[in-house]
């Protein structure tokens, strides 16, 4: 292997610690800001926001910070559903609207590629310093578009091959996702089950096979984590459940401490809140939809939840709330972005690679 730039000089960072883009609304200003000030990559998980909603979260960054920050983008998927499927998947989440006491309004979906282009467009315009991408690739002329407007790209790969066409695509970097990831994990090249590599496994065969920095993502959660993803080959690590549960992160009280409280054997892949497989802490609504075979793909799926999972916010009821979390949860703190940060970097000898 033969890194032309490490990942601090690329990204223009101190550290080579990225904060996770978790979409959701976990990622906003006081959590990115924190991170960029600490030497490391904040990161927006602009996935699911209006395209008006992203433009205010990025004046407000730009306004705080001078350092670097990332956005993060689905690439949109388009599934298909019969009227009748939508019909069948709809009624399926009737018991938890009632319990919810949630108006049964007709579902609505998402135009998921005209809001990705709307996004794209506004990463353009306000030159965002480093743009990722989950759930696919982007056009090699995207890409291309970006890195001549002065963004770094950054792709997700869950296998070696998913790495080697993502540097073949363009992209600059490569997160190394390990199965051990909290939330949706960025598969892209076949069924997310034939692509559950542990990321032990899989940074140094990614790391074998392309020539640009890759960032091992998926439980690393403190400085053991980081110097173990070094050694492997990764230039830098890239953390979500860690900064979930820092005081700057805005998930929900009741998400923050239901990950500081969670067992190992409490996490478990779902596919019921979006359609798509997720990583996250086993609450009432995984354990009733365990054997419901009215699931519509991902995002249809997502779309249906999306007021379930609104109102159990609303109410303060974690257990119809999507609590996306790594495998590591007996590892979360409860801490500021600082504190973690300087936990990592004070035990870690290669804190400056």
């Amino acid at each position: 292997m033969n890194v032309t730039a490490s990942l601090t000089e690329l990204l223009r960072i101190n550290y080579p610690i990225i904060q996770a883009p978790m979409a959701g609304g976990i990622t906003g200003p006081e959590l990115v800001c924190a991170v960029s000030r600490s030497g490391c990559l904040g990161s927006i998980g602009a996935g699911y926001m209006a395209p008006g909603d992203l433009s205010a979260l990025l004046s407000d960054i730009k306004k705080n910070i001078n350092q670097p920050y990332s956005v993060n983008l689905f690439v949109p998927e388009q599934p298909d559903a019969s009227r009748s499927e939508i019909q069948n998947a709809f009624e399926a989440l009737r018991s938890f609207r009632e319990e919810l006491h949630i108006d049964e309004n007709p579902p609505v979906f998402n135009e998921g590629t005209s809001i990705y282009e709307e996004q794209l467009e506004i990463v353009l315009k306000e030159k965002v310093p480093v743009c990722s991408f989950t759930f696919g690739m982007p056009a090699k002329h995207i890409i291309q578009e970006l890195k001549d407007n002065g963004s770094i790209v950054i792709g997700t790969a869950t296998s070696v091959m998913e790495a080697i066409l993502l540097e073949e695509q363009g992209v600059d970097a490569i997160v190394a996702q390990g199965s051990e990831a909290g939330g949706h994990r960025g598969t892209f090249s076949g069924p997310p089950f034939h692509h559950m590599m542990g990321l032990m496994s899989l940074i140094p065969q990614i790391c074998d096979f392309v020539k640009i920095p890759v960032i091992a993502a998926g439980g690393i959660m403190d400085a053991r984590g980081y110097r173990a993803a070094l050694c492997l080959g990764a230039q830098g690590v890239q953390m979500g459940t860690a900064f979930l549960t820092a005081f700057e992160s805005s998930a929900h009280p009741a998400y923050k401490e239901a990950v500081l409280n969670a067992r190992e054997d409490q996490v478990v892949v779902t596919n019921a809140f979006s359609g798509k497989e997720a990583r996250g802490i086993k609450n009432q609504f995984i354990y009733e939809m365990e054997k419901e075979t009215r699931i519509l793909p991902y995002p249809l799926q997502n779309d249906l939840t999306k007021e379930i999972r609104k109102a159990a916010s609303e109410q303060n009821n974690a257990e119809y709330m999507s609590l996306w979390c790594g495998q590591s949860p007996r590892l979360s703190r409860s801490q500021s972005v600082e504190s973690l940060v300087q936990s990592i970097l004070s035990l870690s000898k290669d804190a400056t690679l």
